[in-house]
């Protein structure tokens, strides 16, 4: 920032982008909130029972297809989920959208083969349509931070500043439930809990690969065998699950 004298009237204050950057920081803009979001938020004033068993607990089984992997950069393309309750799949219930985005990559077109799709959401629709869906339920996927992360951020222009749902990683589980209660002190191989890896090795087939819907469908069949898994070692309610 600098600033010049003129005349007899005072200062005058040149603002450089840099400046205006470092103010914005400084004195963020309040973000009006969106009524799908006040709505969405209200819903969460009753938590879940900590002792409902877990086939009484409702999942929503997600992933995304992104054009990259860089939070702050890429966007979400599209959005697959898939309902899940008392160890049924509820296919009826899955849904699949796409984003309006004009960012593409090539590298990530190789993998998911995304390109101009038709029927897609602006990111205003998408975001009533995701907070819809979600509801309350508990929200699993495998590295599932990297979705809620880049989530939150398609979410925030319109009032929303952190998804408030209860998680629970199929990564996370899996390591957990087959290293035992002191998981996180034994180190990882890499690539043994990819989510090729696990389905191989509790035999579920890996159909439609790489497709958000096709790996929310992946996920919540092994989240199925998880959940019977865990119930056989003792978690066996919200509590003990989410913990």
């Amino acid at each position: 920032m600098s600033c010049r004298r003129s005349c007899r009237f005072g200062t005058n204050w040149i603002f450089s982008r840099a400046d205006m950057g470092l103010l914005d920081f400084l004195f963020p803009k309040r973000i009006h909130k969106a009524d799908f979001v006040r709505h969405y938020e209200d819903a969460f004033s009753k938590p879940i029972p900590p002792l409902r068993k877990i086939p009484q607990l409702q999942f929503t089984v997600l992933d995304t297809e992104t054009t990259g992997l860089d939070i702050r950069r890429d966007e979400i393309l599209s959005f697959g989920a898939v309902k899940v309750k008392g160890y049924l799949i509820e296919v009826k219930d899955s849904i699949e959208l796409y984003l309006d985005t004009e960012k593409f990559k090539k590298e990530s077109v190789a993998v998911h083969q995304i390109l101009n799709p038709s029927d897609t959401l602006s990111k205003l629709g998408f975001a009533e349509a995701f907070l819809a869906y979600i509801g309350t339920d508990i929200l699993v996927g495998h590295h599932l931070g990297f979705d809620i992360q880049m989530l939150e951020k398609t979410l925030r222009p319109f009032g929303l500043a952190k998804i408030l749902n209860p998680l629970l990683d199929t990564h996370g589980l899996a390591f957990r439930l087959e290293k035992g209660p002191f998981a996180q002190k034994i180190p990882m191989k890499p690539g043994e809990y990819a989510l090729d890896e696990v389905c191989a090795r509790y035999g579920i087939p890996l159909d439609d690969r790489h497709t958000a819907a096709g790996d929310a469908f992946l996920t919540a069949q092994l989240l199925m065998k998880l959940l019977k898994l865990a119930e056989q070692k003792g978690i066996a309610d919200f509590r003990s699950l989410i913990r």
